[in-house]
């Protein structure tokens, strides 16, 4: 009986003193079992969107960064340029931002500062602060104030708007705005 009461008292001392060895910093515990980023760069970057094997978009970047997590994000911090082609693959509008994010999950783009659509065919202008693309439905949207120059008005939309990609057409929350008119065009 002796040696099992001895057994039992080292087991007990070694389990204690692995107990209290084990006490681990919960920052280092962090490191270990924290979620984890792979960050990839690219340089001078130029992509192309095709659909229906058919080339819609080109895009070019000074710089992009590929972020791989369970909700994998391409960013574009220094600016980027985008030309639509219609299915002639002639250029009918083009996109500028100082930066833009593409939610790969999401098939979205959201776009900020300094962002300026132009239409190449009849050559409206759009500026906003921020803008989303939407590559599935091919619509482009804000909720903020908007800004849109064509060749006889000048529109202001306070509240954002929603648009065609191609900016063939758009719908304007809360639009003012400064129209051009002939002297004889009133009664």
């Amino acid at each position: 009986m002796k040696s099992a009461a001895k057994y039992f008292l080292a087991v007990l001392l070694l389990g204690c003193f692995f107990i209290y060895a084990c006490e681990n910093d919960p920052k280092e515990f962090e490191k270990f079992t924290g979620k984890k980023t792979a960050v990839e760069e690219a340089k001078q970057v130029q992509s192309f969107l095709s659909q229906d094997g058919k080339v819609k978009a080109k895009l070019t970047a000074p710089f992009m960064l590929r972020h791989i997590t369970d909700s994998t994000f391409v960013e574009f911090p220094n600016t980027l340029h985008v030309d639509f082609f219609n299915d002639t693959l002639a250029v009918e509008s083009q996109l500028d931002a100082l930066y833009g994010k593409y939610r790969e999950w999401e098939k979205k783009v959201y776009l900020r500062d300094s962002v300026r659509v132009i239409n190449k065919i009849n050559g409206d202008t759009l500026y906003s602060p921020d803008l989303w693309w939407d590559q599935q439905t091919q619509k482009i949207y804000t909720d903020k104030p908007v800004r849109i120059y064509t060749r006889d008005k000048i529109i202001f939309g306070q509240y954002g708007l929603t648009a065609a990609q191609d900016f063939s057409e758009y719908v304007i929350n809360s639009a003012a705005g400064t129209l051009l008119m002939k002297k004889d065009s009133f009664p």
